[in-house]
């Protein structure tokens, strides 16, 4: 089963707990594990809230969400209308209000990285995504037995993404630069 969707959302903190909410009853329908589900939950808000604070809306004065799930791989994106700096993982000192979202999302994550195509900035993250076999009462969805995939098995996975059916063929021949891992 594949698990995938493109969302449009207003450029407003509201934004976030829609995108989060959707998301999480996608995975769990298609069987994601609790664990990853939330995994996920908490990069997309991040990705999402720093969308919010940092850049401008897309022209069409929204940001847009996509996800999708390649076999035991989750993609997540969130793009809007860029801004005067490039995303980047701050220090995040203890001191520090803010400045730990991308931390979050670099631990949480196999990996993250940003984009630049047609007046917008994506960054994207991607995560094991392994499933349960609920539906055959064979295991539970919180992750008790799960078994993480080979990742060898994507051998581009920590190359420059190039998955022609993600968001609408918005990767086709635009350059992504790596943020996550080194």
């Amino acid at each position: 089963m594949r698990a995938s969707s493109v969302v449009l959302l207003p450029h407003a903190p509201s934004s976030v707990a829609v995108a989060r909410k959707r998301l999480s009853s996608e995975l769990a329908e298609s069987g994601v594990y609790e664990a990853v589900v939330d995994d996920a939950s908490v990069i997309v808000s991040e990705l999402i809230s720093n969308a919010l604070r940092h850049a401008r809306p897309l022209p069409s004065g929204q940001v847009r969400v996509c996800w999708i799930c390649h076999g035991d791989v989750l993609e997540l994106e969130v793009s809007d209308g860029g801004a005067m700096t490039e995303p980047r993982r701050g220090p995040g000192t203890l001191s520090s209000l803010g400045g730990r979202g991308l931390g979050i999302v670099e631990a949480l994550s196999e990996g993250w990285g940003v984009r630049h195509e047609d007046g917008a900035t994506t960054v994207w993250a991607v995560l094991r995504a392994p499933r349960s076999n609920e539906m055959n009462g064979i295991a539970s969805a919180t992750g008790e037995h799960a078994v993480m995939p080979d990742l060898s098995a994507f051998p581009d996975l920590f190359d420059e993404p190039s998955t022609s059916d993600f968001c609408d063929d918005t990767r086709n021949g635009v350059p992504t630069t790596r943020a996550y891992p080194a």
